[in-house]
């Protein structure tokens, strides 16, 4: 990847940010982190309860997870974070450019999926929620839409294709 660029892999809950998020990093021979583990325990709390976040639960995840984007900006990284609106990406983009790659799925394929976790926090019950925040990848937006029903390496391939100039691996 190119010195200042940084992949988010976003999407609503369910959708296959981790997976895709961890093997794109790993295609691209950068750090990979994960959106989760920015977010402080009233957040997790709050959500395993069955509450979406608020605008104002987000701040304290999205600032942290735009430190962590900043740090990384001269050598790269992929970053999963759910960031559903556009002023959630605008804030992230403030921390360094970044280019997004939406995992796109219908409700029922992600109600699925998030019914099936057993180890994770978000309840099957918010996933209206996600999509009623959901703004989203604009055409002015740097990045791509997916469909998330595809193959995680199928995804991965297509992520790289759009990423990947002349020279394999640098970032257009």
């Amino acid at each position: 990847m190119s010195g200042a660029q940084i992949a988010v892999v976003m999407g609503v809950a369910g959708s296959g940010k981790t997976t895709v998020g961890r093997l794109l990093a790993k295609r691209l021979g950068v750090a990979y982190a994960e959106a989760d583990d920015f977010h402080p325990a009233a957040n997790i709390a709050k959500m395993a309860a069955g509450r979406p976040l608020s605008d104002a639960d987000r701040v304290p995840w999205l600032a942290a997870i735009a430190g962590w984007m900043s740090a990384h900006a001269g050598v790269g990284g992929v970053v999963t974070c759910s960031a559903l609106r556009r002023g959630y990406r605008d804030r992230l983009r403030a921390a360094t450019p970044a280019w997004f790659l939406h995992l796109a799925g219908d409700r029922a394929l992600i109600a699925s999926r998030v019914g099936a976790r057993e180890d994770h926090f978000m309840p099957a019950a918010l996933v209206d929620s996600q999509f009623a925040t959901l703004e989203p990848l604009q055409p002015d937006e740097p990045g791509l839409v997916v469909d998330a029903a595809l193959a995680p390496m199928d995804i991965v391939e297509t992520a790289w294709a759009a990423l990947c100039g002349p020279r394999e691996g640098a970032l257009r």
